[in-house]
Parts: C-alpha cells; structure tokens; sequence
C-alpha cells in the first residue's frame, strides 16, 4: 500500500527521511543528547507530514497524532520503537479513522522500524490507563507531533490529573513493579553484562522516578538524576550503534566497542560509569519509595489520628533516642536537635552504626547535613570512631543499606580516601557477583556472621572491608593491597602489632583457597609454606573465616562443602605444624570405597569405578547440595595416559570436570602393587549421567586402544559452531618451590570440554608423569595443577620445567575452539 506522503519530496517521503536519518546517525561530530533531540525532531516532521498528507485523504479532522514513553520524552536512541497514539475525538467514521491509521503506520514499517502504536478516543485512552498502569506510564510523558493540539493538550491535562487523583493507590502498585522487575532482571549497578532499561537503577526506573514526581506525592533526590539517565542512554546509543540492533542488554563481547563508539578509553571504563550512574537511580529509588511509604502512612493514620483525638490533634512524630546525638523517627534514623556536626566528628560514625545495628535506613536529609558540615576526624582515628567503624561492619546485612546512603554523599571517600579506587570499579570475570566495592562491602556481611568463632572480631571485619583494596593499582592486588591496608589500618587507629596482622590477612587472602584446591595437602612443602607465611595460629585463624566469607561473596561458584572440607584439612595441617608438630603427614588411610575399588583394579587388572550422588551434601539435606556434580571414584592398575584417556572419556559422555584429583597408592601386602586413583567430581552438560557400566566398558576400550578419543573428540569440535567472542590465551607456570618431590606445573585456561584431555596428552608426550593432579573450575576458568615427575620419579631440572610448560602452553594455544 503506497502512501500520498511518497508522492512529494523532503522528509514527508519515507526514501527522504531514511537518508536524512542516516546521515545524522553516521555523522561523528554529534552524539547524545543533541543527536536523540534531533532524531526526534527529524521524526517528527516526517510523521506530521504524514498525518497531514493522510488525514486529508481520509477526511478526518478530529485527531491528532501524539508521542508517548521515550519518544514522548525526545530519548530517541538510533533503534528505539516509535511509541505512536493516534487520538481521534470518535466524531469520524470508523473507516476513515482506520484508514488514517494505515496511512501512517504502513510507511513506518516499510522502512523497517519498530513501531508500537495505539488507536484511541480519549475516554478509551483513560479508561486503558486506568487499568493499565504501563499504559499509564506512557501516557505521561504524552507529546503533541501532529493535528489537533487542543484534543492533546486536554488528553495530557486528564491524565495527569487522574495519576494524581490515583496516586495512593497506583503508586504501590508501581513500587511493586519495579520490584519485581529487579528480582527478574538483578543490580545493573553490579552486573557484568546487565539491561540497561530493565535492570534496577536502569532507565525504566528513572522513569518510575519521574511518574513518583508528577504525581506531587513524593519526589525523588535530584542530584546527579539527569546526568546519571543520559550516560545510560548515551550507553545504549552506542550499543544501538555498534550492533545494529534494538537491544538494552551490554553483553560482554559487546564492551569493548561500545567503548570506543563513546570515546572512552576501555570497557572498563564504560562499565564504571554505568554502575555510577546506575548506583545513582537506584538510590534515588530508595530513597523515593520510602517517602511514598511515609506519606500513604501518614494519610492512612490521619482520620484515626482525628477519630481519636478530635480535629485539632497534630502532635509531633515521637523521637526516640539511638545514640548520643541520633535518634529513631518515623522508621529512619536521623539526627538529634541538639546534635553538632560541625564540633563532632565521629557523629559520622555513630549515626552509621545506630542505624545499620538498629536495623533502619539512614535519613538522606541526616546524611546530606553530615556531609555538608561534619569535621573530618583526626588521624589516627580517636578509639570512639574506631569502635563505631567496626560495629558498622558487624551489623550484617542492614550495613549495606547505610554503606550506600554514606557513599551517596561522598562520606566513604572522606573517611577513607584509598576507597575511591575501588568505587564502582567493574570485575570482568562471571565468577563475581559484585563490583569490588560491593564485594569488599558483602565480604564484611559474611564475615560479621563468623565474629564468634575468632578472638579478633574487629580485625577480622577491617580485613574483610580491605582485601582486595589492591585492585586497580599496578601489580599482584593482593602485594599492592597489603600496604594500602597497613595505611588504612594505621590512619583508623589499630597499633602497629594489629596493623601488621591485617596487612598479612590482606596479603594471603588467597592463600588457604588457592593452596587447598591447587596443592597437594600430603606434600609436607604445601603445609610447610603456608605455615611459613600465616606465621601464629591468632592469624590463622582469622584467615580461615577471612577466605571463607571472601568466597562466599563472590558468587555461587567460589564456595562449596568440598571445597570448604579442603580448606579446613589444610587449616588442621597448618595449625598442627604452628603448634609444632612435625609437617611430614602420616599416610592417609583409604576410604571403604577407595580401598574397595583399588583391590577391585588390581585383582582384575583394569579399571574399577563408582558413582556417588550428592557428594557434598551434608546429611539431611541433599536436595540444598550445591551443583557442584556428583563424586566418580576411578581405580586403574598403574599404566600410562591414564589421566589423558579417562578424562577424554568423560569428555565423550558429555560430563563436565568440576574438579579432579590424582594420586598413587601403594596396596598393602598382601594385594601389593600400585594403582592410581582418580577422585573426580562431575556433572552432566545436558541430560542425565550415563551409567557406571557404560563409562567402564568405554575405558577399558581407550585404555585398550580400541577407542580412538582424539578423533572421536576432533568429529565432535568439527561439528560444534564457534562460539562469539575471544577468551583470554591460556597461561602454564612452574611454580617455583612448590614441593621437594614433584614439579607443579599450572594451568589457567577457559574451561572447554577436553581441556584435561589435551593437557593430560601433552604432559604424558612431554615424557613426565602425573603424580597428582588438582583440578578445578570456576566459572568458565580452569585452574588447574599438576604434580610431575620424570621417568625415575624426581622432580623435573628447572629447564626442563619450563620447557614442559612451554609446549603445554602451545598446544593448548594451538587448538581451536571446543574440543
């Protein structure tokens, strides 16, 4: 259907208005928001010369052309939907007002563009309104575009007042939406690849804000509001830019275009500035929806209020006291009348700490006067605001609600400047959950639940809030953070003995997890070096619960019981060892399964294997197990390329290694003979786990050489589409010192299926032996290491080592793509 707007030139034509659009999105020199002003403004000529051209062939006059939601609001990004409402006074005949309708939407969607659009009287597009609380939504931000002004200005002007009219009632509706919205799409201001219109703190919560707003009922905090909203939309523009498509999510093989689309000098970067202006919305959001509760409260308990005590009631809302200068009032903590700022200090501190122990939020108001007049605190810190510090970070869950209303004011950077570094700065790793800042705030929330069972609570919370306070400076974060702790540490007012051990906890927060889980536990090197480092068993101490919350905080895929039991074997060894017994372990007692199944291996002269579901979960409860896969015990008499071809079975069944350990045992007479046993965890990619019978038949076929694995894996790759994106190079060290008995060699590689398969290959055509292997995975990292030896069971010659290491590296270098 051709439309009477193609018949004339300029930007009433569609072929006029597709070149111009073009021309404004591909020139340089404009962006943000002077170019969606101009796209807006553009677009709307090319609508009204539509409307006009076809409401005269359709002889309507009653009706008007309006722009709702984001084009209402002139927020064009290159590939928004045109949001259309074609209002007609319902005067005209149906026929016309259809073919109206057609006339303008068809050239629309010849050009391609996405288009939502309505047709409606005005009593039609209140009633829809009321009802809907989208479309209600939209229509506030209603803009006249073409005919009849009168029929859009009176439309606005209802539909105000009815949002107005309503507010009580639609307002918690509203709150309960975008709560749901968070649940379903998460924090934008912490995720690595989140929506920025649907996510919390994205742009459809500022448009909540701005709904809150019109409705006179409670207002949002303005500061840094528009210029948080328009580095989001810039954000998406370049999104739109880059990929040529309507899409809000930032996935992360998009970043580092987008990036540079914005002139920015890394995705990095980019991410921050989004979590800064996300973090922004959702605390204005916070802080909105609190008030709204107020007010509905406050006007529920009114006609109560004057029931009881007749009209001229209106007395004061009760105070009531926290701390010295803070007080509890109407659900917030605020500050006293009497209180000082400006000659106290540590005010700061006290009112942070009533409020996160009490449980309440802190006032915006109260935490906006802080900032604006309270003292900057001596240095060192005088012991009062020390104390408070600390029960700040003790308080649990309620101190992130405070962390972040004192950060919105800056407090947290006055108090301790080195924070800025790692303010909203991004991980881009899927293991993490959190931007560091939150994650060092969440480690503390963990921590504060393990204050029982150390004798230095407070140090163990100042470690927690400092850990990776390295992170953005050059180098190890773990070696930078270790000074900048010290200094923290020092400037709050710990003495020099309580300063060192927060330094140790910040440099060897990784060292228990790392040791546990890379490390064979047996080697009396392993236990030996850890005890070297930690150095008393007070420090010990604090760094098992110091690793665990670190872990816990990151994301579901850093902790689990396994490796929890692993780091407390290790905790038991160090500690025996500080307390001075001897680190040369005694030999580990098998298991009734391990025993079972290694004499099985030797009396048969193959492999013997067992499936154990539900390894991890404690006993009661092992529907809450975490998916860390299900334990598959392997016992094979001695022989080569067991590694390499067990783990190529698995790879053939589509199990997934979540962790892997391998390790000699010498049977005791009379069985005799040594065997190699494989305590594996695994999980299925898809599907469920094949039986026992079918994973043995399949290796004794591959042990045997009936089975050709490589090739078997090479058809399965070849058949596989790439994936998008680019996975960092994998990394293989030697790590210097690490055993008296083995060489460790270690892996760091994207965790592909046959990755043990091919590192297992290389190290058994390296001519080495795998005396243990430790393998783990988390998220889409393998981090793995190997205990080898040469044929006469030594450690490897250094250049030897490296130059295992080096060819380990290449070959997993030089295979492409999934196995």
């Amino acid at each position: 259907m051709e439309s009477s707007a193609e018949s004339h030139g300029g930007d009433g034509a569609p072929a006029g208005y597709a070149a111009a659009r073009q021309r404004l999105l591909a020139d340089g020199e404009m962006s943000g928001p002077p170019r969606r002003a101009a796209l807006a403004e553009l677009t709307d000529r090319w609508l009204a010369a539509l409307f006009a051209d076809a409401a005269t062939e359709a002889g309507v006059s009653g009706a008007s052309l309006v722009a709702v939601g984001g084009y209402g609001r002139g927020e064009l990004s290159p590939r928004s939907d045109l949001d259309l409402l074609l209002l007609h006074d319902g005067r005209g005949e149906d026929s016309a007002v259809a073919l109206l309708a057609d006339r303008l939407w068809y050239p629309v969607w010849d050009l391609g563009l996405a288009l939502d659009h309505s047709v409606r009287t005005p009593a039609q597009a209140r009633a829809t309104a009321g009802e809907d609380l989208k479309v209600q939504l939209g229509l506030l931000d209603a803009r006249h575009v073409a005919g009849d002004l009168a029929l859009t200005s009176a439309l606005r002007t209802t539909v105000l007042a009815d949002w107005r009219d309503t507010a009580a009632r639609r307002l918690p509706e509203l709150d309960e939406l975008c709560r749901e919205r968070a649940r379903r799409q998460g924090e934008l201001q912490y995720l690595l690849e989140g929506d920025l219109k649907e996510a919390r703190g994205g742009l459809r919560d500022a448009t909540a804000l701005r709904a809150v707003a019109a409705s006179w009922l409670a207002d949002a905090p303005r500061q840094g509001l528009v210029e948080a909203g328009r580095r989001l939309l810039d954000v998406r523009d370049a999104l739109h830019q880059c990929t040529g498509r309507s899409t809000d999510r930032l996935a992360l093989q998009e970043q580092d275009a987008v990036a540079a689309e914005l002139g920015l000098p890394d995705a990095d970067v980019m991410l921050r500035q989004v979590s800064e202006s996300a973090r922004v919305i959702s605390y204005a959001g916070d802080v909105t929806w609190r008030e709204v509760s107020r007010v509905l409260r406050a006007r529920s308990a009114r006609p109560r209020l004057r029931r009881l005590f007749g009209g001229g009631h209106t007395g004061a809302p009760a105070r009531t006291p926290l701390a010295e200068g803070v007080v509890e009032q109407d659900g917030e903590v605020v500050l006293a009348l009497t209180a000082r700022p400006e000659k106290d200090p540590v005010l700061v501190l006290r009112a942070a700490a009533a409020a996160a122990q009490s449980g309440l939020p802190i006032s915006p108001h109260a935490v906006r006067r802080l900032a604006a007049t309270v003292r900057p605190l001596p240095v060192p810190w005088p012991a009062e605001a020390r104390d408070r510090f600390v029960a700040l970070l003790g308080a649990g869950a309620a101190t992130v609600q405070v962390w972040e209303a004192l950060e919105a004011e800056g407090l947290i950077t006055g108090l301790l400047p080195d924070w800025e570094r790692v303010r909203c700065r991004p991980q881009r790793n899927a293991v993490h959950t959190w931007t560091v800042d939150r994650h060092l705030v969440e480690t503390a929330v963990r921590a504060s639940h393990f204050t029982r069972r150390v004798h230095r609570p407070d140090l163990l919370l100042i470690a927690a809030l400092l850990h990776d306070i390295g992170k953005g400076r050059p180098g190890d974060h773990s070696v930078a953070g270790e000074a900048v702790a010290r200094d923290i540490a020092a400037r709050i007012g710990f003495g020099a003995a309580d300063t060192a051990v927060v330094a140790a906890l910040v440099r060897h927060h990784l060292l228990l997890i790392e040791t546990a889980t890379r490390r064979d536990l047996d080697d009396p090197a392993t236990v030996r070096a850890v005890a070297d480092a930690v150095g008393s068993a007070g420090t010990l101490e604090l760094l098992h619960a110091l690793t665990e919350a670190d872990a816990l905080a990151t994301g579901p895929a850093a902790w689990s019981s396994w490796r929890g039991a692993l780091v407390g074997d290790l905790v038991k060894r160090v500690a025996a060892v500080l307390a001075g017994e001897p680190a040369d372990p005694e030999p580990a007692e098998l298991t009734a399964p391990q025993e079972r199944l290694a004499v099985e291996a030797h009396r048969t002269g193959g492999p013997a294997l067992a499936l154990r579901a539900h390894a991890d979960a404690p006993p009661g409860q092992e529907e809450e197990a975490e998916p860390l896969g299900v334990e598959l015990l392997i016992a094979v008499p001695d022989q080569p390329n067991v590694l390499p071809t067990t783990a190529g079975v698995l790879a053939l069944h589509r199990l997934a290694v979540r962790t892997a350990e391998l390790r000699v045992l010498d049977l005791p007479d009379p069985v005799g003979g040594p065997v190699l046993l494989l305590q594996w965890r695994v999980a299925a990619e898809y599907g469920s786990l094949p039986q026992a019978a079918r994973l043995r038949a399949d290796l004794v076929r591959a042990l045997e050489g009936s089975l050709d694995i490589g090739a078997r894996l090479a058809e399965r790759a070849a058949a596989q589409p790439r994936r998008r994106g680019e996975a960092p190079p994998p990394r293989v060290t030697v790590a210097p010192s690490a055993s008296r008995h083995a060489t460790v060699i270690e892996v760091r590689a994207q965790d592909v299926p046959g990755l043990l398969h091919r590192i297992g290959h290389s190290l058994e055509g390296a001519g080495v032996r795998v005396r243990s292997a430790h393998v783990s995975t988390l998220g889409s990292n393998a981090v793995d290491a190997f205990y080898v030896t040469d044929g006469e069971g030594a450690p490897l010659a250094p250049g030897e080592a490296v130059e295992v290491a080096r060819e380990l590296e290449s070959a997993l270098s030089d295979a492409c793509g999934p196995v």
